[in-house]
């Protein structure tokens, strides 16, 4: 897969970048590959109520935890967003946002539409960017084949994302996501472009530049 490693050019702290995408559109392979290939790009894990699926890790992939203990969480005030999703509960910690930001780091986070519409709230200064499939028709044979969800679940999908769909125009960036390739190739400059920003600059670089030997 073409690509790049994305080279820091950023002072302080990191940009926040806000991923979402209907049910099998693909965004979450893209933010993995993103974050394979950029290790000054970290993910917020967040926590969700639903159970791992084959091959998915704890506190890598989500924090999974008990409908229980999430409740208390929320009664605690320490999620940025939360949102119910086909009858699972997922949230994003504010702590974990924190630690990442004042670490420097650019973070992905990788929700569902209503939780971005939460974050644009809080963080008005962060990138949203939305995936899109090149068809439902795609998107039908996407969610088939990944044989992970019963039939009535994929057309409760298919239905969820045509309301999700009409949300693009709270994004900052579309990307279509017919061929994987070219969908990261965009993801990516996306957050080049981010890095290459003035207010991201750091200014002892610049006046490194000027400096006459």
């Amino acid at each position: 897969m073409a690509g790049t490693k994305i080279r820091s050019n950023k002072k302080n702290s990191g940009t926040l970048f806000v991923v979402s995408a209907p049910s099998g559109a693909g965004k979450t392979t893209l933010c993995r590959q993103l974050l394979k290939r950029n290790p000054d790009i970290k993910l917020s894990v967040s926590y969700t109520t639903r159970k791992p699926r084959t091959g998915e890790r704890n506190n890598v992939d989500y924090t999974f935890i008990s409908k229980a203990k999430f409740m208390k969480m929320i009664d605690k005030g320490e999620f940025a967003e939360w949102a119910t999703v086909h009858g699972n509960l997922y949230g994003t910690s504010i702590r974990r946002l924190k630690e990442l930001n004042r670490a420097g780091y650019d973070i992905i986070l990788d929700i569902d539409i209503h939780g971005a519409m939460q974050l644009k709230k809080r963080y008005e200064n962060a990138v949203y960017i939305f995936i899109l499939p090149p068809s439902l028709e795609a998107l039908k044979e996407r969610l088939v084949h990944r044989k992970t969800d019963a039939k009535d679940v994929i057309a409760k999908r298919l239905e969820n994302a045509k309301k999700e769909i009409p949300y693009f125009k709270d994004y900052d960036y579309i990307v279509i996501n017919g061929k994987l390739d070219e969908a990261y190739r965009e993801l990516e400059s996306i957050i080049i472009s981010s890095t290459l920003r003035t207010s991201r600059v750091d200014p002892n670089r610049i006046k490194k530049l000027l400096k006459v030997k």
